[in-house]
C-alpha cells in the first residue's frame, strides 16, 4: 500500500508539477498531502536590523526581499556547509582526518550572504577557516573532503590539506594569520589595473585584526582606491581570548579610520547579503575600499585541537545556538510566512545528509597521492625539473 501512495504521489507531482509529501497520522497510516507551489508566498520582505556605520551617510536598506527559491537555495548552501563540517569534525575524531583543521559551523550566514551578492567572476581570500567558501565558490563536497583526508581526488589533489584549497577566483585559504589581506589589496589592484568592474572579498579574523600589515594594506587600498571590501568575520574569539581581552577597540569596522566601514549581524544571512551588496556597490562606483565587521559566532573550538569550552561556556554557545542560529533563522522565516513547507526542509536536509555520506565514502576510500606525484604542480607551464626529496640525495621530478 505504501508503495502504491509512494507511485501515485510521485505521477502526481511529475503531472502537475505539485510538491507532493507524506505525512504519517498514526503508526500503520499514511496520507498523501498534496500542495501546490502556487500555495507557497513566492516572495516576502523582511525587517533586518540596521548596521551600524563609519564614515557614511547612508548605509544598507532596514528591508530585504527574499524569494522562495532564493530562500531555499539560502537554507541549502547553510545546511550543506554544516553537515559537511559535522562529518569533518566525526572524520577528524576517528584520525581520518589529520593535521590542523578550523570547521566553520555557526558561521554560515557569512559565506552563503557575500556569495548571494556578488559573482562567480569576483574575487574572494580568506583565512584557514575556509571549507564554507571553498564550497560556496563551486568545488564539490567531495573534493572537499578528499583534500581534507589527503587523498589524490582532493580539490588539491590531497597535498594542500584543510588550510589550502583553491578554485576559480577563490585564492583559497591561507595558514598565516592576516597573511591573506594584503594578497587580496594586491588582487583588488589587479582589477582596477585590469579595469574588469570586479571586486575582491578579502576575509579574515579578529584574531588577524591587530595585524600591522592590515593596516599597511589599508593605507594602500586607500591611497590608489582599491576595488576591495575588507571583512572581519568576528567570531568573539581569537583561538582561545575573547575580543575584550586581545582588542582596545572592538569596532572592527572603524579599523581603517579613513575607510568607510559598516557593523552587521552575520547571523541573518539577509543582512549580510544586503550589506555585501551595498559595500559591493561602492566598491564598484569608484569610490575605494570598504570595511565590514560581521558579527559572528563559531560552534566549535578554533581549531580542532581545542575544545572550546575552557574560556567559554556550555551555556554560551546553547544560547546562541537557541536564539541567533544562520539557519533555524531563516527555516523559521520562512515558514512563517508560507514560503515553503516543513516537509520541503525535510526532504532537503534528507538528500544534502546522503551527499555528505556519499562524500564521505569517498574521501576514506579514495587512495593517497603516490611518492612520485609528491612534487608535480609546484610551478604552472614550467619544464620538468627535478626537487630535492628528503635526503640529498633523492631526486624527484616535478611536472607542472
Amino acid at each position: 500500500m505504501q508503495n502504491m501512495l509512494t507511485i501515485i504521489s510521485n505521477a502526481l507531482c511529475r503531472i502537475t508539477g505539485r510538491n507532493v509529501g507524506a505525512q504519517t497520522v498514526s503508526e500503520g497510516t499514511r496520507v498523501v498531502v498534496s500542495r501546490s507551489f502556487a500555495d507557497f508566498t513566492p516572495q516576502a520582505t523582511f525587517d533586518i536590523k540596521k548596521c551600524d556605520m563609519h564614515r557614511l551617510e547612508d548605509g544598507p536598506p532596514l528591508k530585504a526581499e527574499l524569494t522562495r527559491d532564493q530562500g531555499l537555495q539560502y537554507y541549502r548552501t547553510m545546511q550543506t556547509v554544516r553537515r559537511m563540517e559535522l562529518k569533518a569534525d566525526q572524520l577528524y575524531k576517528q584520525k581520518i582526518i589529520r593535521g590542523f583543521c578550523h570547521l566553520y559551523d555557526g558561521q554560515e550566514a557569512c559565506a552563503a550572504g557575500i556569495e548571494a551578492a556578488i559573482t562567480p567572476s569576483d574575487h574572494l581570500i580568506t583565512a584557514y577557516r575556509a571549507h564554507g567558501y571553498t564550497f560556496t565558490r563551486g568545488v564539490s563536497i567531495k573534493e572537499i573532503l578528499a583534500e581534507l583526508t589527503g587523498r589524490k581526488g582532493g580539490v588539491a589533489k590531497g597535498k594542500g590539506g584543510s588550510m589550502h584549497m583553491y578554485a576559480p577566483h577563490f585564492y583559497g585559504g591561507n595558514g598565516i594569520v592576516g597573511a591573506q589581506v594584503p594578497l587580496g589589496a594586491g588582487i583588488a589592484l589587479a582589477c582596477l589595473y585590469q579595469g574588469n568592474n570586479q571586486i575582491c572579498v578579502t576575509l579574515y579574523g579578529d584574531g588577524a585584526a591587530n595585524q600591522g600589515q592590515l593596516f599597511e594594506s589599508f593605507n594602500m587600498a586607500a591611497l590608489w582606491k582599491l576595488p576591495c571590501i575588507f571583512i572581519c568575520e568576528n567570531n568573539k574569539y581569537g583561538m582561545g581570548t575573547s575580543v575584550e581581552r586581545a582588542s582596545a577597540s572592538t569596532d572592527y569596522y572603524k579599523r581603517g579610520d579613513y575607510i568607510p566601514g559598516i557593523r552587521v549581524d552575520g547571523m541573518d544571512v539577509l543582512c549580510v547579503r544586503e550589506a555585501t551588496k551595498f559595500a559591493a556597490d561602492h566598491c564598484r562606483s569608484g569610490k575605494g575600499p570598504i570595511i565590514m565587521e560581521l558579527q559572528t559566532y563559531r560552534y566549535h573550538g578554533h581549531s580542532m585541537s581545542d575544545p572550546g569550552v575552557s574560556y567559554r561556556t556550555r551555556e554560551e554557545i546553547q544560547e546562541v545556538r537557541s536564539k541567533s542560529d544562520p539557519i533555524s533563522l531563516l527555516k523559521e522565516r520562512m515558514l512563517t510566512n508560507n514560503m515553503a513547507s516543513v516537509e520541503e526542509f525535510k526532504e532537503i536536509d534528507i538528500e544534502i545528509r546522503k551527499q555528505v555520506e556519499d562524500a564521505a565514502q569517498f574521501a576514506t576510500s579514495d587512495p593517497e597521492p603516490p611518492l612520485e606525484e609528491l612534487c608535480n604542480h609546484i610551478f604552472s607551464n614550467s619544464p620538468p625539473l627535478e626537487v630535492r626529496g628528503t635526503h640529498p640525495w633523492a631526486k624527484l621530478k616535478s611536472i607542472s
